[in-house]
């Protein structure tokens, strides 16, 4: 079965992040689905080690940036320096060449550094210098971000938060996994011993199971009527876009393969529509990002094909 793969990734990262089995579930569900994945929440929930657990299962090239205030868009791209031997610049790449990177407290950095990861996320290559680069395959972006009310951040802008796929957020382990936690092994040494549960092409061959997941004509139908849904709503300040659909239908398409289908069920898309829609959708009028409860207004408002 083409998921068996994904199942091994998500039984090891099970014994390393404990009770958190639906989140991993969409984390991978969004790498296979070729998007990238924003994680808010407060300090010390394991939003970092998340990434880490994915990169190490995965065996993908990972880098970390730390998001500082002072953070420069040439510390993430690169910079090109002058070569006294051929008498010319040569650029030097920076930290956004890797398979997986971790934008660290994304939030923590001013609006134009944040820009430096636009179209990195969007089209797979850097330019510096009137020259593309392109990124390596896969590549994929996990961003960490602080609660906007913590000191020190600044808000990400719509063109930033459209560019990821999906957000989570993790929330604190129950009570029987906080126990197993606070008993056991430290998930940092844990996670040092763990060898890769695949590999990069295993990866890209589930991206490519995914893509041919069948999608029912019905059930296109139902997708356009929950964009058009969050178009026509007063209590919305603008509805989804058709970026947004085609997110909602690669999410839906992941997690049916995730559960051994070769269709896509609309139990499918109810599950990762509240991940991609929460972040791209605002009250009208205040501009406050939408809560649950609204979400699931919006998917009771449009009957089940």
């Amino acid at each position: 079965m083409p998921h068996r793969p994904a199942l091994r990734v998500l039984e090891a990262a099970n014994r390393i992040i404990l009770g958190k089995d639906q989140e991993l579930r969409l984390a991978l569900a969004c790498l296979i689905a070729r998007g990238h994945l924003l994680i808010e929440d407060v300090p010390g929930v394991g939003k970092t080690t998340l990434a880490h657990v994915i990169a190490r299962l995965i065996g993908l090239q990972f880098q970390r940036i730390q998001f500082t205030s002072d953070l420069l868009p040439a510390d993430i791209i690169g910079v090109s320096v002058f070569d006294r031997e051929t008498g010319s610049f040569r650029f030097h790449q920076g930290p956004i060449f890797a398979q997986l990177i971790l934008a660290d407290e994304i939030n923590r950095a001013t609006p134009k550094t944040q820009s430096a990861l636009l179209e990195a996320m969007e089209e797979r290559q850097v330019t510096a210098d009137n020259t593309t680069f392109p990124l390596p395959s896969p590549f994929f972006v996990i961003a960490t971000q602080n609660p906007s009310h913590q000191v020190g951040t600044f808000p990400l802008p719509e063109s930033q938060l459209d560019r990821f796929l999906m957000r989570i957020r993790l929330g604190f382990p129950d009570r029987a996994a906080e126990r197993a936690l606070l008993m056991g092994e430290d998930r940092r040494e844990l996670l040092e011993r763990q060898d890769p549960a695949i590999q990069p092409d295993d990866l890209l061959a589930l991206q490519r199971a995914s893509a041919q997941v069948l999608v029912a004509e019905r059930l296109i139908d139902y997708v356009q009527a929950l964009l058009a849904g969050t178009r026509q709503s007063s209590e919305l300040a603008a509805g989804l876009s058709p970026r947004a659909g085609l997110g909602l239908l690669a999410a839906a398409r992941a997690w049916a393969l995730l559960d051994g289908r070769d269709h896509v069920l609309p139990e499918d898309v109810q599950t990762v529509f509240p991940h991609i829609a929460g972040h791209r959708l605002h009250h009208a009028g205040d501009g406050r990002p939408v809560n649950a409860e609204s979400l699931t207004r919006i998917l009771h408002g449009v009957a089940l094909p």
